[in-house]
């Protein structure tokens, strides 16, 4: 490419992304998240925010204005409006936005990945996976192309014509994940739905969510799955940047802190809900995950959501 012809693409790139970033604005004056369409999303922040710590469902996201660093156990992912970000299993992350302010707010968008349609884009578009890794991290961050932009302003766009919403949303978000696949990201796209290590790592990270509180037996696990315990210990690290009992530590001190929060569980109550049936070793834990005890950062939580 010549150099003219590369700055004719990033005049565009730039074009697109101050589209984006205008229409993000004008549909969304407030701050949080904000579901437009099924499956689609735009996020609004005017302040840098501490670390904030979620379970990440498989999704594209899109920075308009701004920059976002996300951090999957002990890696760490940085993106802004010159890259996407692709999560294709559930993950416990904390994330922080890194640069906005009230005259100019961090503006997002999320597309949710369905793995019905993503395996049916791959097997109509024909595109071959064999070459495919096993061991392929399940996020990443990667350079935001012109197509890829265009295919999320054109999604965006359907907010003045929500007549033509129904129809068009559909064949947009297959356009979106074609390209997904077409990129650099078929490998990553595959723990949807693939066989093999990938889908069985799906699985052992389905039943460690929804057995939450039993205690960890790999051996068990391995074994259900058909794996040794090595293989399976490491390709569960290779997908998810962390061993089984670190994932399943996050996932635990998580969702004790929603219990806490929006159930108005005592620490001990929420401990034992999520497996810990020792109170101390629970907020012994819980300060190392959050960074105080369970009673002092719900405090927190709660005046800062007040204020």
């Amino acid at each position: 490419m010549t150099s003219t012809a590369a700055q004719t693409v990033n005049n565009r790139l730039n074009a697109g992304r101050d589209e984006l970033a205008g229409r993000i604005t004008s549909a969304f004056p407030g701050v949080g998240l904000l579901d437009i369409f099924p499956g689609v999303g735009l996020t609004r922040a005017t302040s840098p925010n501490d670390p904030f710590h979620s379970v990440f469902t498989p999704a594209f996201c899109v920075i308009a204005q701004g920059s976002k660093k996300v951090m999957l156990g002990e890696e760490v992912f940085e993106y802004d409006p010159g890259h996407y970000l692709i999560a294709t299993v559930d993950l416990p992350i904390s994330s922080r936005v890194l640069e906005c302010s009230a005259e100019s707010p961090y503006l997002g968008f999320k597309m949710d990945l369905e793995p019905s349609l993503v395996a049916e884009v791959l097997i109509e578009s024909g595109i071959d996976l064999k070459g495919g890794s096993t061991s392929v991290k399940a996020m990443d961050v990667s350079r935001l192309d012109e197509d890829l932009l265009d295919a999320v302003l054109r999604i965006v766009r359907l907010l003045d014509k929500p007549e033509e919403a129904a129809m068009m949303l559909p064949l947009i978000k297959r356009e979106v994940i074609y390209r997904l696949l077409k990129g650099n990201q078929a490998a990553r796209l595959a723990h949807l739905f693939n066989s093999g290590e990938d889908r069985r790592i799906t699985r052992a990270i389905e039943d460690l969510r929804k057995h939450i509180d039993r205690p960890l037996r790999i051996e068990n696990i391995a074994r259900d799955l058909g794996m040794s315990v090595s293989g399976f210990h490491h390709h569960f690290k290779s997908v998810t940047a962390m061993s089984p009992l670190q994932f399943q530590k996050q996932i635990r001190m998580q969702e004790a802190r929603r219990l806490m929060l929006g159930e108005d569980l005592d620490a001990a109550s929420a401990g034992f809900r999520v497996g810990y049936e020792d109170p101390s070793y629970f907020s012994r834990e819980y300060k190392k995950q959050f960074g105080a005890p369970p009673q002092r950062d719900i405090s927190r939580l709660r005046a800062s959501a007040e204020a």
